[in-house]
């Protein structure tokens, strides 16, 4: 159809029911029948939606517009405009993660990551100025790697997930001009407006309830050429994904026009949004639901005396202080029937403070892992479950992330993502069956928790201390990622501020030596941790370990003699057969010296532990001439370092006598 043709006809006031013929302009008013690519969760379903992403977790899906857009004239983008109608269904308060209209060189986004990363960049090609993705998003998580201002926002985003600029879900009204929220995850459909000028290079982002006319005042607006982003041939369209917490992500109309405004949509023709959870109900089922009703209702007389005493069994604890943490609350019922009853078939282990079970949501259908443990309800649970949920809120790809909790009396359950490799531990000693892991994957891991103890000691809000840092607690995920898990022990503290004392946590052979004088756990206690993780990953020999003598030898001070001696590159575990880089090793070695060294002056932060992981720093030497066991009594006040110093042999060289095994 001819420009001016298209042209008369929007004067008239004529809708396009469709895809117009022209390459400047169309508009989708519902997508039955239309011809658009889609990929990975998306479909479109019979009522005309499509739906990017559905109740499953860690999914992304895409639809994009068939052909390329020419989008440049005389070497620069041109003026174009967005219209869309979506909407976000969730069974949580939270969904995850949201979803993104975007302009890509092509349809291919099979390298892309779901979560955080929407389905559009991965780990490498986020921030990737190479991408030339332009997109607007809207962001239903918090997340604080990506300095996420909440988790109900609309960002402008240029080759990155992380937003140029952002700002919370809303409009403004055109009569008062006062902001009024809007939340994503309302269930509701909405409808968002892009706009670009090339003459300006100005980028409006506007958004407002379905039936509101678009306001005039945008929610977003700022300058940026695209012309050095968008190629000349580019597609268009939107991609969504969820993490562990699920929502369904549905696209009800979009229209597009260059030089000249988007085509308006035909609100009264839009698909209608499914009830959530449910599928569309059948004639025939319109027809025998008030039967069924019926017999509901006459059965309930029978029934109600068993129900009582069933819903009994799944009694829990609850006080009024909890109701600000209700979205982390779940339902002891659906914890009971996700794990079969906490059958033993579902048990996945047992630790120094509980018992751990497999399970399966029963409406999300996720995978979890539920922690049993004792608790004394009058001890302090207030203030522990606060810190819980805090830990909730937490978002890295190296921590077992916490989705919630449930109370019942003399007894807490913790709900983690369940991650199926199990602990590291188990690869590390061969215990069930694990084969090793490689020189890479073990390099990875340890890169891996370094990266989430930087986030917990200095990228969050308040400086989290885990306490327990070990092979263990370290959790390996589908891609035998490496995990943080366990956060029983954790402790939260504001940056700057100085750790109470209290009673001295964590395990033996991890403790750093001045735990046991001040009981104060800070961040270098993790680090001393973590060096002795290093340690017993490259070794593949536990913390505490038996000579040939029988007596015992800290890992640590085997590891510094044979640095002393030259012979480092011999206390790499001997199931890696020679197969490793032998540099990164002798690095990783050096490190996990330095970070367990008894002087917390002499240790790096996770910082500067980073820096040497990725190379941009030079190793720090260490030179003592007595063990590091040595050295830790020496800050005993009770010895003397002068009888230490004269007397080392008869002390032994790093032996133990009065510490025996872990938790």
């Amino acid at each position: 159809m001819p420009k001016e043709i298209t042209f008369f006809c929007l004067l008239m006031g004529l809708s396009i029911a469709g895809c117009s013929s022209g390459e400047d302009q169309f508009v989708y008013s519902g997508f039955t029948d239309r011809n658009l690519s889609l990929d990975g969760g998306a479909r479109i379903m019979p009522s005309g939606l499509i739906e990017l992403t559905d109740s499953m977790v860690r999914q992304k899906g895409h639809a994009f517009h068939p052909s390329p857009v020419l989008f440049h004239k005389s070497g620069t983008v041109q003026s174009f405009s967005i219209s869309f109608v979506f909407a976000i269904l969730s069974i949580y308060p939270e969904s995850g993660h949201g979803l993104a209209f975007f302009i890509a060189p092509n349809k291919n986004f099979s390298a892309a990551f779901p979560t955080q990363y929407l389905g559009l960049f991965n780990d490498h090609t986020n921030g990737d100025p190479n991408s030339y993705i332009f997109a607007i998003e809207l962001d239903t998580v918090q997340n604080y790697d990506l300095h996420d201002i909440n988790d109900n926002h609309v960002g402008i985003n240029i080759n990155s997930v992380r937003s140029m600029q952002s700002y919370e879900a809303g409009y403004y009204d055109d009569k008062s001009g006062i902001f009024l929220n809007l939340t994503l995850n309302s269930h509701k459909a909405m409808q968002v407006w892009v706009d670009y000028n090339r003459e300006t290079t100005q980028i409006n982002v506007t958004m407002a309830p379905l039936n509101i006319a678009k306001p005039v005042r945008p929610l977003l607006s700022t300058t940026y050429n695209l012309s050095t982003v968008i190629t000349n041939l580019a597609y268009m369209g939107f991609s969504s994904s969820t993490g562990t917490v699920t929502g369904e992500h549905y696209l009800l109309a979009w229209s597009f026009g260059i030089n000249s405004p988007a085509p308006p949509i035909e609100i009264t023709k839009l698909p209608e949004l499914p009830h959530l959870g449910q599928k569309a109900q059948s004639k025939t089922l319109k027809i025998t639901l008030p039967v069924v009703i019926m017999v509901v209702l006459l059965g309930a007389c029978i029934i109600t005396f068993v129900l009582v005493r069933r819903n009994l069994r799944y009694a829990e604890l609850h006080e009024d202080w909890e109701v600000e943490y209700g979205p982390h609350r779940l339902s002891y019922k659906d914890l009971f029937d996700a794990t079969e009853g906490f059958g033993d078939k579902n048990l996945l282990g047992t630790g120094g403070f509980g018992m751990v079970y497999k399970g399966v949501l029963p409406v999300s259908r996720l995978d979890v892992a539920v922690k049993r443990v004792s608790h004394d309800s009058k001890q302090g649970i207030k203030e522990f479950i606060a810190e819980i949920v805090s830990i909730g809120h937490l978002q890295h790809r190296n921590l077992v992330r916490l989705l919630g909790y449930c109370r019942r009396k003399g007894e807490l359950l913790l709900v983690y993502d369940y991650m199926p490799n199990g602990s590291l531990d188990k690869y590390l000693y061969g215990k069930d069956g694990k084969t090793t892991l490689d020189w890479t994957k073990r390099f990875q891991i340890i890169k891996g928790v370094a990266s989430g103890l930087l986030y917990l000691h200095e990228e969050c809000e308040k400086v989290i201390i885990h306490r327990d840092i070990k092979a263990s607690n370290v959790l390996l995920d589908d891609e035998t990622n490496g995990r943080i898990g366990d956060f029983g022990l954790a402790r939260l503290d504001d940056h700057g501020t100085i750790p109470e004392a209290t009673h001295v946590v964590g395990t033996i052979g991890y403790l750093a030596p001045e735990l046991a004088r001040t009981g104060k756990a800070t961040p270098l206690t993790d680090v001393f941790a973590f060096g002795v993780f290093i340690l017993e990953v490259i070794c593949g020999q536990r913390p505490i370990k038996l000579n040939t003598e029988d007596r015992q030898l800290m890992l640590v001070d085997w590891v510094l003699e044979h640095w002393h001696n030259g012979s480092l590159a011999d206390t790499v575990d001997i199931k890696l057969q020679g197969e490793y880089d032998i540099d990164e090793a002798c690095l990783a070695l050096k490190l996990g010296l330095l970070c367990s060294h008894p002087f917390t002056n002499a240790r790096p932060n996770m910082r500067q532990a980073m820096q040497y992981l990725n190379k941009e720093l030079p190793i720090s030497e260490i030179t003592p001439n007595l063990s590091f066991s040595m050295l830790a009594l020496m800050q005993n006040d009770d010895l003397n370092p002068y009888i230490i110093l004269q007397c080392p042999s008869e002390m032994g060289f790093g032996t133990i006598s009065t510490i025996s095994g872990g938790r």
